[in-house]
């Protein structure tokens, strides 16, 4: 089976960041518009997930040392009924938090 999930070296960092601040992490894929379009990070538990979920894998955030820290990442069943063939990056951009996916733009007004 191939890997459905991977993380970025800037959001690995970011996510460490997170953990060390709020312990162990999540992400959930609802699917639908504005805010579940996008994977949404939680405290690990924080998202009750169910068998109308698919755990999708683990993204390896590490420490740069012998801690091994994994993040889990999960979907809505019924999104990965449109999404199985979909492999995810989780990754980060400057610019504020917003609905839709939209990508900031260095010298863009915001």
């Amino acid at each position: 089976m191939s890997e459905r999930v991977a993380v970025t070296p800037e959001a690995a960092e970011l996510l460490r960041d997170l953990w060390d601040a709020n312990g162990p992490l999540m992400f959930h894929q609802s699917g639908g518009c504005c805010d579940g379009s996008s994977p949404m990070c939680f405290p690990d538990g924080e998202f009750l997930t169910s068998d109308a979920d698919v755990h999708l894998g683990e993204l390896e955030i590490g420490a740069g040392d012998s801690d091994d820290r994994q993040v889990p990442v999960w979907m809505s069943a019924e999104q990965y009924a449109y999404w199985r063939h979909t492999h995810l990056t989780i990754d980060v951009v400057n610019g504020r938090g917003a609905g839709f996916s939209s990508r900031h733009r260095p010298g863009a007004d915001s």
